[in-house]
């Protein structure tokens, strides 16, 4: 439902902030390596993810499109609620834990307040092929400049679900045969040989 707020900070704490955006107040729960990003700042822009739940409303923000991708993905364990993936991603690096996932390292999630054995497994059983599949560069920010034709397709067809390895050989392949090919194109030729 929303993307991302832009405005002026009018409140931050470690745990939230409370940001103006065209004169509305937005309350807005934060992890600590956002705060850690954003506490010097008077403008800023949070990444959303907007929880509905039956007694509640909640704006989660973060200062990275990577890192609220990762929110998403953690809060889709069963039995990883908003709060405890704001604990994970408060307690260590959304790199850390992307690491820690990627490698199956269960101590490092254990090591998480309010995480045990179990629930770690959890996390790198139904995470690991997901984080893989997106890659290791999956939590840097995505370029804000123009991008090429080949590189639109390639991030259409990981948003679409494909490994981005497996997808950029294809797209690679069908550039070699024809350069001019437009986005469209490229994206249905290869979505034929995926």
């Amino acid at each position: 439902m929303y993307d991302y707020f832009n405005g002026k900070l009018v409140f931050k704490a470690p745990t939230h902030v409370v940001l103006d955006v065209g004169g509305i107040g937005y309350h807005i729960h934060i992890s600590l390596t956002t705060f850690s990003q954003i506490k010097d700042q008077e403008q800023c822009k949070l990444y959303i993810s907007f929880q509905v739940r039956e007694d509640s409303q909640t704006l989660y923000g973060f200062s990275t499109e990577g890192e609220r991708q990762l929110f998403n993905h953690l809060i889709s364990v069963s039995g990883i609620g908003p709060n405890t993936g704001r604990m994970m991603l408060s307690s260590i690096t959304p790199e850390e834990i992307q690491s820690a996932i990627i490698n199956g390292q269960v101590q490092v999630i254990q090591k998480i307040k309010g995480i045990g054995p179990k629930s770690a497994q959890r996390v790198i059983l139904e995470l690991q092929d997901k984080l893989k599949k997106q890659g290791p560069d999956a939590l840097i920010p995505l370029p804000i400049a123009k991008q090429s034709v080949p590189e639109e397709a390639l991030t259409a067809l990981v948003m679409l679900g494909f490994g981005k390895p497996q997808a950029e050989k294809v797209l690679n392949s069908l550039v070699t045969s024809d350069p001019e090919q437009t986005v469209e194109q490229l994206i249905k030729a290869a979505l034929k040989r995926l």
